[in-house]
């Protein structure tokens, strides 16, 4: 497969099915089974709200992988900031470049919207995500994050 044959797609509202086809990959290759499934109601609102991104790469009508990411308005800048929440490719389709091409375009679109950074946390433990930031270029800084749960 070559990358002329390739496709990168923003999904819009009219994306329904492309993007529980991208949930669906998330899940497997993020190893949550079925368990992370949600209405199609509620993917269909985030398809619509206009700070929640969605790109898919594909061939013919397969969907390789994806992205999803989040328009962050800023309080001290104009400019936005966007954070890649999530990326993966199916297995067979890893290491071929596909990741990296996302990435492209998601810049792509960072310069459109005039963002100056986006930017993705990584598991410290998940030493593929860590060696292919890294391998596109992204900066590694040094920061504790801290979840809280709500009752």
């Amino acid at each position: 497969m070559s990358n002329s044959e390739l496709q990168i797609i923003k999904l819009d509202k009219n994306d329904l099915q492309s993007f529980q086809k991208l949930v669906r990959i998330f899940n497997e290759v993020f190893e949550l089974g079925s368990q992370n499934y949600v209405s199609e109601l509620h993917l269909r609102s985030l398809l619509e709200n206009p700070y929640f991104i969605a790109f898919v790469i594909q061939n013919e009508n397969e969907i390789l992988g994806g992205l999803t990411a989040y328009e962050l308005p800023q309080y001290h800048s104009e400019n936005a900031e966007l954070f890649l929440y999530d990326l993966a490719i199916k297995q067979k389709f890893q290491r071929k470049g596909f990741g990296k091409n996302l990435l492209l375009k998601l810049e792509e679109y960072c310069r459109e919207k005039d963002i100056k950074i986006f930017f993705v946390a990584a598991h410290e433990e998940d030493t593929n995500a860590i060696d292919f930031y890294h391998s596109t270029g992204g900066q590694a800084e040094k920061v504790v994050h801290f979840n809280y749960k709500v009752n």
